[in-house]
């Protein structure tokens, strides 16, 4: 069971925090992700302090988590994990699919992706490891269309990813035969 308090009071969850299906990148490098977080539920009640509790062992206490708004079901303000308060901060400007965690060390910053609860195992598990790989340059919104095997969730009305940039106050750069045609002609 969640509590959800509206009144700006710590909630808490009243069932053991789980184990969370996370990977990280190898610790000291650092990229545009620093791993993957695949939750089971969009309940971050539920959800956030197993979560809180893995990367406080790896990287150090978690002060603060921002994620965006439209990925979870409730938006409690502050969470109590393991005998502290974690502040968690909701957006509707962040990119969906990213988590930020913010550990009280100066600088401590862990940026996950955040893979959909009903993913597919396989397209998940896919979505993880390339988050978590050095080099990766893919954005946590991109990871779960970046395996390719399963349709990302747009609707077959709205444009894909990169057609919506296209029409976004830009446009195409003609092909470089295209204007020596015009010149030529």
């Amino acid at each position: 069971m969640t509590l959800i308090a509206r009144d700006g009071r710590t909630v808490m969850s009243a069932s053991a925090p789980s184990t969370p299906r996370l990977r990280l990148r190898p610790g000291g490098s650092k990229g545009l992700l620093d791993g993957g977080w695949w939750p089971r539920s969009t309940d971050p009640v539920a959800e956030i302090p197993g979560l809180v509790l893995a990367i406080d062992a790896l990287r150090g206490p978690i002060t603060r988590i921002m994620l965006f708004r439209g990925d979870w079901d409730s938006h409690p303000r502050r969470l109590a994990v393991d005998g502290r308060v974690v502040h968690l901060g909701f957006f509707a400007s962040q990119p969906p699919g990213l988590l930020i965690a913010l550990a009280g060390r100066a600088g401590a910053r862990v940026d996950l992706g955040v893979i959909p609860p009903g993913t597919t195992a396989a397209v998940a598990a896919t979505a993880l490891t390339l988050a978590a790989e050095i080099g990766n340059r893919t954005h946590a919104q991109d990871l779960v269309a970046a395996d390719g095997s399963e349709s990302s969730s747009e609707s077959p009305a709205e444009p894909s990813t990169e057609a919506a940039w296209e029409t976004d106050g830009g446009h195409l750069a003609a092909p470089p035969h295209a204007a020596l045609d015009e010149k030529t002609a």
